[in-house]
């Protein structure tokens, strides 16, 4: 078992974007605004900064507003979600400002957003964002990874994400998993979680957060989401938008979900994601001493990171290629 390196210092390519301009929003919610194009079709929601240091969906939303995109059909929302997080980033820091008080991602059960004795900065916000998400039927959330790694396209555990997922087809790597112990994400929030439900939710893994390629790819899946869901036209973006789908997808299903119980957690191996073991048996890990091997050939490491590590954090999860 090697020692656990240094975490690597990722330089910051892209400028955090100055989003104040866009605090009134049009909805009577700070940061948000929605667009009716009159005509029947699904309400689409692009939404940005999740994380408040996850900012590549924050300069293409940003970009979409100032560009004064219109739907074709149906509606379209653009929000910014965290913007308290986000107004605290600090690139001496980057890695402080994921969130204020609480993950903002781990909060989306009704219970807990019904439950008014709990309160901290992201459960006010969700509830504050809670009627114009209840209304939405297809949601890109749009986010970035701690470590540099491909991007990945997170279709839920539920055949309709997958469906939707390779209609997008970008990027080419999809995810299919059910989420977090810690809590769960907006992407599987009420009717975008239920099978029975015509909504559908995507999240974005856009790449290492402050790196030049994820912010573009944050325009080519925005891009592809749009047009998959009807909302504009091929042309209705500049072409530094378009892109056409990938070639070949490749679906990974998450069957496990490394989680820490304590702060003694180790990788074998300085992962970095989609590292892929060809042997059931190999050792990948250490938790609380004890040995972690994969548990089945051809295991796919997704998202590995001990950047946010805590007690009841999700620290890797593995994957099976199904197709």
């Amino acid at each position: 078992m090697r020692a656990q390196p240094e975490f690597e210092h990722y330089p910051i390519e892209i400028k955090a974007p100055d989003i104040s301009a866009f605090s009134p929003g049009n909805t009577g919610i700070p940061y948000a605004y929605t667009h009716d194009s009159g005509v029947t079709g699904p309400h689409v929601m692009i939404n940005a900064l999740t994380h408040g240091n996850e900012y590549c969906g924050a300069m293409a939303v940003k970009e979409l507003l100032e560009l004064k995109l219109r739907p074709r059909r149906g509606k379209l929302t653009l929000s910014f979600a965290n913007y308290q997080a986000y107004q605290n980033f600090d690139p001496e820091q980057p890695d402080a400002s994921r969130f204020v008080d609480r993950d903002f991602n781990r909060v989306w059960k009704e219970a807990l957003l019904d439950d008014l004795s709990q309160d901290c900065v992201e459960l006010r916000r969700a509830r504050e964002m809670r009627p114009l998400i209840d209304s939405v039927d297809l949601l890109l959330d749009v986010h970035s990874m701690h470590e540099r790694s491909d991007a990945l396209l997170l279709s839920g555990a539920l055949d309709k994400g997958i469906s939707l997922a390779k209609k997008i087809a970008m990027p080419r790597h999809i995810i299919v998993d059910a989420g977090h112990a810690e809590g769960r994400r907006l992407r599987d929030y009420a009717g975008f979680g239920n099978p029975d439900s015509n909504k559908n939710a995507l999240l974005v893994e856009c790449g290492q957060h402050w790196e030049t390629s994820a912010a573009q790819m944050a325009r080519h899946c925005i891009y592809r989401f749009l047009h998959a869901a009807k909302c504009i036209e091929p042309d209705d973006l500049p072409a530094l938008w378009q892109v056409a789908p990938s070639a070949e997808v490749l679906v990974i299903k998450v069957t496990d979900a490394v989680v820490a119980d304590s702060m003694d957690f180790r990788f074998a191996e300085d992962y970095r994601g989609m590292e892929v073991f060809e042997s059931a048996g190999a050792e990948f890990a250490q938790r609380n001493g004890v040995t972690l091997t994969t548990p089945y050939d051809d295991c796919v490491m997704v998202m590995p990171s001990l950047r946010q590590l805590r007690p009841g954090v999700t620290v890797v999860r593995l994957g099976q290629l199904i197709r």
